[in-house]
């Protein structure tokens, strides 16, 4: 492999590691094992709280992140209905609770299917959006209001993997920068009531499946292994 004219590396990222965090151990290793330093990014982020594929580029191949990130994403979702956290997450601790009584599945089927097709949604305040140049999360961390715009996106497919109040398990087919931890927000006010994730795994991006993903654990034995 030819790390500095450019690889793709799709990594199966662990739970409670930054994508900026395997981005540096990985340029770490990198820069160790070729004795030059070896550029690498990421091609979309994904939340410490989330596993699953995330691609990073080396080299020259830095200059297709844009390309790879416009992929279509798949996800694999766990809700708790009833409930809500100020970050739509775990990194949060329950904020309200709501009646889950009266959901069935059919109401949940039916609330998916307005989720299906273009959509605006709003990100979460704890989100890296921008504002005025600064991410979103480091105001809502220090108590500031955070306004955030609509964004126009698109969702192909969501299908029902698990239904068990006030546990939901969906997947997701959908485009660059929808944001689960939104969706199930919405989902929970559709439902009139409250939902937050509690498990998030990005198992595609494009043609790359989480089961074909380098184990981040045993990358370094796996780079002692290839030829450069």
């Amino acid at each position: 492999m030819d790390f500095l004219s450019g690889e793709i590396l799709p990594f199966d990222k662990p739970y409670e590691w930054t994508s900026f965090g395997i981005v540096a151990r990985v340029r770490w290793l990198l820069t160790q094992r070729l004795g030059t330093k070896v550029k690498v990014g990421h091609a979309g982020t994904l939340d410490p709280l989330a596993t699953g594929v995330l691609l990073l580029c080396t080299g020259q191949a830095t200059k297709r992140i844009e390309e790879l990130q416009a992929h279509t994403k798949e996800y694999e979702a766990t809700l708790k209905l009833g409930a809500t956290t100020a970050s739509f997450d775990m990194e949060h601790p329950e904020d309200a609770t709501f009646p889950t009584e009266h959901i069935t599945r059919e109401m949940v089927e039916e609330a998916l299917r307005k989720f299906v097709g273009t959509i605006e949604q709003i990100p979460p305040a704890y989100s890296a959006c921008k504002i005025q140049g600064t991410r979103a999360f480091h105001l809502a961390r220090h108590g500031k209001d955070v306004e955030l715009k609509p964004k126009t996106l698109v969702i192909d497919k969501i299908d029902i993997l698990e239904f068990a109040l006030p546990v939901l398990k969906i997947r997701v087919v959908c485009s660059k920068g929808t944001y689960i931890r939104a969706l199930a927000r919405d989902i929970g006010l559709a439902l009139g009531s409250g939902a937050y994730l509690t498990a998030l795994r990005r198992t595609r991006v494009g043609d790359y499946r989480v089961e074909d993903c380098l184990n981040f654990e045993t990358f370094p034995e796996w780079l002692e292994k290839i030829e450069h």
